[in-house]
């Protein structure tokens, strides 16, 4: 058993944040590799329906929101996930596993984009300088953007939410220009409505497991609102901005995938998004404004997806390390560089997994892996929310609905199975990452004996 240790009082987080940063935040958060690098992938689930996936994703993520509303308000820390888990079952493997299960994700999340970014959009970028015939290798360009990213990391990141919106509307602004081109063909009589309402299903498939299946991979584009949770120790009067600046986030951002997904439809056919994949939004720019200089918007995709995988590694790099800390993981992790004071060993573990995924997954596969273990989290978080409704607290705090937590463990547990669809290959790499996990939670059972840690550190 692991002795506990005094540790001097540490000073609070300063509370610089406020309803417009959060909400902007919020946004930031969710914008990114989901809909600039899968949008091709999910068309080639659903046919020419392609906003239906992204709106039920949307709706599914939506009613979780509620319940981390509910959870951030009567428990205001910067934990997440963990510290609900370990307040409403208090079984430390669970809590272990479900922050290693979200560390998986921001590894998944990563190594998607860095594929995005190899196959995708610098391919577009160097089709434009150079020529077609000039080709490079898109694995090894995405192995060393895991390098180049991880090397960002070790050097140290100073954060700011100020950043954020100035990062944000940049992210923002490919996406409005989407949006725009499909007003522009509309305006003009182009495109094809009929499509909007296509749901091709594949051989032996049913319409409705074709849109769950579409779903099951569109609900990676909404992931991320779960995050500003974290920032609830820096944001000012958490319990009262927060439920709006997060519903008010995810409505943003939900709306503009859906507008963006119905320009996509009605500009080039479902079959035609599939075939250009990671390059799918481009595909539309080319078609709907071929005036429009594609070097651009390739250079508006790459920032988006640089700043997707940097946020997701710095975030599963800090988990190991706070997991390490905790000692729940072998504490070499947690070994900190004397220069650089980044946590250099974690950095190196979780970048190393990184590779090895770009280096045997595909786009959709690592997407769809992603969303299904933040699903599985959803769904623990989606009950705690019910559990927890015993333990009162004496400040005002946000409630959901009773019906709303219920409904979303319903629908994210069908989503994350085989039930909805979903690819067998996104739950063998779940499985192979939280084997590890296990075996790290052994070693350290081995090493150190029973111990009790404070989730409500994992993220500091």
């Amino acid at each position: 058993m692991a002795e506990a240790t005094s540790a001097p009082a540490q000073p609070e987080l300063k509370r610089a944040i406020g309803p417009k940063l959060l909400l902007f935040f919020v946004i930031g958060d969710i914008l990114g590799v989901g809909i600039y690098g899968l949008s091709g992938n999910v068309a080639g689930l659903i046919g020419g329906a392609l906003w239906l996936p992204f709106l039920v994703a949307f709706a599914v993520a939506f009613m979780t929101a509620f319940s981390y509303l509910e959870l951030v308000g009567k428990y205001p820390k910067a934990a997440g996930a963990a510290l609900y888990t370990n307040r409403a079952f208090k079984i430390q493997f669970l809590t272990f596993m479900v922050a290693f299960a979200v560390m998986s994700s921001g590894i998944t999340s990563a190594s998607s984009a860095a594929l995005t970014f190899g196959r995708g959009y610098l391919q577009s970028l160097i089709r434009e300088f150079f020529s077609d015939t000039f080709t490079v290798a898109a694995t090894l360009v995405a192995i060393l953007f895991i390098v180049g990213i991880a090397l960002i990391n070790f050097r140290g990141v100073s954060e700011s939410v100020k950043a954020n919106v100035v990062l944000t509307c940049i992210e923002l602004s490919g996406l409005l220009i989407i949006i725009a081109i499909g007003v522009y063909a509309v305006l003009a009589g182009d495109g094809d409505p009929s499509r909007l309402t296509q749901i091709d299903p594949k051989p032996g498939q049913s319409p409705l497991v074709a849109v769950t299946a579409a779903t099951a991979l569109a609900f990676f584009a909404m992931v991320g609102f779960e995050d500003s949770v974290n920032m609830a120790e820096e944001t000012r009067e958490p319990t009262r901005i927060f439920p709006r600046a997060m519903l008010w986030g995810m409505i943003v951002a939900g709306v503009i995938y859906v507008l963006v997904a119905i320009t996509s439809s009605l500009l080039i056919p479902a079959s035609e998004l599939a075939k250009a994949g990671p390059s799918a939004l481009l595909r539309v720019v080319q078609v709907g404004a071929p005036g429009f200089p594609l070097w651009l918007f390739s250079l508006i995709g790459l920032f988006a997806v640089i700043n997707s995988a940097l946020i997701n590694m710095l975030m599963a790099s800090r988990l190991v390390y706070g997991m390490a800390n905790e000692r729940i993981i072998p504490r070499v992790f947690g070994t900190v560089h004397p220069f650089r004071r980044t946590p250099w060993i974690s950095i190196v573990f979780t970048s190393g997994v990184a590779i090895i995924l770009v280096s045997t997954a595909d786009i959709a596969k690592l997407g769809g892996t992603t969303a299904l273990l933040l699903l599985v989290v959803f769904t623990i978080v989606n009950i705690a929310v019910l559990v927890l409704r015993k333990d009162k607290v004496e400040h005002k705090h946000f409630r959901a609905p009773t019906w709303v937590p219920v409904l979303g463990a319903i629908t994210c547990a069908y989503l994350a199975s085989p039930l909805s669809g979903r690819a067998s290959a996104d739950y063998k790499i779940a499985l192979y990452l939280l084997a590890a996990g296990v075996v790290l939670w052994l070693i350290n059972r081995v090493v150190h004996g029973k111990v009790t840690f404070d989730p409500g550190k994992l993220s500091k």
